[in-house]
């Protein structure tokens, strides 16, 4: 199990798009390592499988942070991936504790507290959304609720920007996980740097 303070979940962040192909996604992803990135979390919707394990094999040997898959374990040891991220109603972490190595980190996602159970073997879990326009979005004080209740590190995830992340790390968080903010931006280096900066030291 990780600490609560690994300095892998700093600044995790997640992909968005194949807009400019699988090179230009790993261009900007060495951008954002460079900006203080710690972990990449491939989460491409819609992408048949061929091209995640494609895509998946070409960050994890471009970057030296840690690659996470998004829900699909078959794609995230197809591509040597360092891990997968599972939701409360995908295959259990059990199940997945029996087929892959010690090493290999299985990441939780809680949004509501009927998920905690789910996510309770888990590494380290992702809580959010956080902020945003949705009635789900949980705020800083309904993120602090999940991540005490959660007794593993926790991830922030949903519409945090550096504005936010400060504080949703004195709230709990071991680190924020962003989308836009940083595979959005037109230098994902420079806006990675600004989320970093705004994070707790250590």
């Amino acid at each position: 199990m990780m600490e609560h303070h690994d300095p892998r979940l700093k600044l995790v962040v997640v992909t968005d798009d194949l807009r400019d192909g699988r090179d230009g996604l790993v261009m900007r992803a060495l951008a954002a390592e460079r900006g203080g990135a710690t972990m990449l979390l491939l989460r491409l919707k819609h992408v048949d499988a061929g091209t995640l394990v494609e895509v998946g094999r070409a960050l994890v040997a471009s970057l030296a942070m840690p690659v996470i898959v998004s829900e699909r374990l078959d794609v995230a040891l197809a591509c040597g991936a360092s891990g997968v991220q599972l939701t409360a109603s995908s295959m259990p972490i059990a199940a997945v504790r029996l087929q892959t190595a010690p090493s290999f980190l299985i990441g939780g996602s809680v949004s509501i507290a009927a998920d905690l159970p789910s996510a309770a073997q888990a590494d380290y879990v992702t809580i959010g959304p956080v902020f945003g326009a949705e009635d789900a979005a949980l705020g800083v004080e309904g993120f602090r609720r999940l991540a005490l209740a959660c007794g593993r590190p926790v991830v922030a995830i949903g519409g945090i920007s550096s504005a936010s992340a400060g504080e949703i790390c004195r709230a709990g968080a071991s680190g924020v996980a962003v989308i836009r903010e940083v595979f959005g931006a037109v230098d994902p280096e420079t806006a990675a740097r600004a989320v970093r900066g705004a994070l707790p030291p250590g």
